[in-house]
């Protein structure tokens, strides 16, 4: 009985031992991940390039959960295109990044000009494949009399 409680056992911790390079062989890259969603960001954005940020890190199709835009990668170009030529010194400062999986989320402060107070942005993309597929956001206007000393980053 104890012999079958060890080869038990052993087995078991034998899976537990494979089980983390196994884990990390099928699941998303999320360090990979990261550098995607932040050149993919910056290159819409800061570099005011969205139609290249599309044409390289955007996978076969683009689903936005924004309200206020809409679904597809040329949405995204025409919005962002506007968006720039509307607001030429717009600029975002990714505060932090964070995944988990094959989601990956910014904390950034966004401003339309260097006078902006700017807002808060929490922007959650999915990625598939190395590319990103998938858009949520929230966003938050810095205030000018906060209830609170604690900055927003």
């Amino acid at each position: 009985m104890y012999a079958r409680l060890l080869s038990g056992a052993a087995l078991l911790a034998s899976l537990l031992a494979l089980a983390p390079s196994t884990l990390a062989q099928t699941a998303p890259d999320t360090e990979a991940n990261k550098r995607v969603v932040i050149a993919f960001y910056v290159t819409a954005v800061n570099l005011k390039q969205p139609e290249a940020a599309v044409a390289q890190y955007v996978g076969p199709a683009y689903r936005q959960h924004n309200p206020g835009a809409a679904d597809g990668k040329q949405a995204f170009v025409d919005f962002f295109s506007a968006f720039h030529e509307r607001f030429p010194d717009a600029s975002l400062e990714i505060k932090r990044v964070i995944a988990e999986g094959d989601l990956v989320m910014t904390h950034s402060l966004f401003k339309v000009s260097a006078e902006d107070r700017g807002s808060a942005v929490v922007d959650i993309f999915r990625v598939e494949n190395g590319k990103v597929v998938e858009h949520w956001d929230v966003i938050q206007a810095i205030p000018e009399s906060p209830a609170n000393d604690n900055t927003m980053f």
